[in-house]
């Protein structure tokens, strides 16, 4: 009698730890993998450079880019035109979709983890070919990785997904869904990203949507924030791991909203926890998307603000210019080229970037389209 109970004692042990392995396999597996896969890319780094540390690429004294998006990268030929036109013109910097909205990781990515997750989608057949035509016509090629909009990974591994009181998957109004920014495993897994993305030989990460959801049914994401935590504060420490992982081996770059540049003196979070303070101790540039067609109609007294981005430009750089004062970072807005709220012409885009050049605390700017459809005056 006391064997059988002895017996089923040790098989209900054995179911119970069967259940708990199952409940913590999609978390441990996708932690574990992401460390290893961080060691592979600095090791495969160390083999070919010798020391990650040489490999930081220093930017133009004044970066002027475009962006482009995986497929217009996948279209060599077109490429290889673009970067002619850009070799002896204003024009020295682009930025690639890596990752983008979907989540999807752009290029044929050799890290075992994201394989397994299948979060891979190469769109870009031969990235090491695309990278060597930019470079060999002398141009900085910057890295742009979504972050925390990553409809891929909270497929993938629930576990990421930021989840509704009812702790169903939230999606935004779009249908996509995000991942949870105090998640330190997706913290590892952009990381090992942005790595490998050093390997390959970008020049700079670019990171955007490095905030909480600002669209959607809003009031029923649980965030879940510790206690003494805000989501500004949670952001603010991404924000240091990401320096204190990246800052030896490659220059860094994040994305925010437009207002957090007026803003500044507030300390008002939008809501989605960006802050302009929290970021210009662990960035190398701060690129405020600044397009005058997204400010309310009023703003700064205007009707329509689309039609004067130079005035938006003007005051957005100057009241927020002693942001930057002493810090690490420099201002490296992100500006309009497409048609909303008013036709975006040569002169309309010459106003917004003399605009942003005039203004002390700048190091450059960024043209976004999001057709990549560029005129010839740009590169003029």
């Amino acid at each position: 009698m006391n064997k059988r109970i002895n017996f089923i004692g040790y098989f209900v042990i054995f179911v119970l730890f069967l259940m708990l392995g199952v409940l913590f396999f999609d978390f441990n597996v996708l932690s574990k993998e992401v460390d290893l896969s961080r060691k592979i890319s600095t090791t495969t780094v160390d083999s070919v450079i010798g020391s990650i540390e040489t490999k930081k690429t220093t930017p133009p004294k004044y970066v002027r880019g475009i962006y482009l998006t995986a497929y217009s990268a996948n279209r060599e030929d077109w490429i290889g035109r673009l970067a002619e036109k850009m070799k002896n013109g204003p024009i020295n910097s682009v930025v690639i979709d890596i990752k983008d909205y979907t989540g999807y990781i752009l290029y044929d990515s050799q890290l075992e983890q994201l394989k397994k997750l299948k979060t891979v989608k190469p769109i870009i057949k031969d990235i090491d070919k695309i990278l060597k035509i930019f470079h060999d016509a002398g141009i900085y090629v910057i890295a742009r990785q979504t972050v925390f909009q990553d409809p891929a990974l909270a497929r993938a591994s629930s576990s990421t997904a930021i989840k509704t009181y009812n702790g169903n998957i939230w999606y935004d109004k779009s249908g996509l869904a995000w991942i949870d920014p105090q998640n330190r495993v997706v913290w590892d897994y952009n990381l090992a990203i942005a790595r490998e993305a050093v390997d390959l030989g970008f020049d700079e990460i670019n990171f955007d949507y490095m905030r909480y959801p600002s669209d959607g049914n809003i009031k029923v994401i649980n965030y879940n924030l510790p206690e003494g935590k805000s989501k500004s504060s949670i952001m603010k420490d991404f924000f240091e791991f990401l320096s204190e992982n990246l800052t030896k081996e490659v220059n860094i770059s994040i994305d925010m909203f437009g207002l957090v540049l007026y803003n500044y003196t507030t300390g008002y979070d939008l809501g989605i926890g960006q802050r302009l303070v929290d970021a210009v101790d662990y960035f190398d540039f701060v690129c405020p998307m600044t397009y005058a067609s997204h400010y309310p109609n009023g703003y700064i007294g205007l009707a329509n603000p689309a039609l004067y981005p130079e005035k938006v430009m003007n005051y957005d750089l100057n009241v927020s210019s002693s942001s930057v004062q002493n810090k690490r970072a420099s201002i490296r807005p992100w500006l309009q080229a497409f048609n909303i709220g008013a036709v975006y012409d040569k002169a309309r885009i010459d106003a917004e970037t003399e605009a942003t050049e005039n203004a002390s605390s700048t190091s450059g700017w960024l043209l976004w389209n999001a057709r990549n459809y560029y005129e010839d005056h740009i590169f003029e």
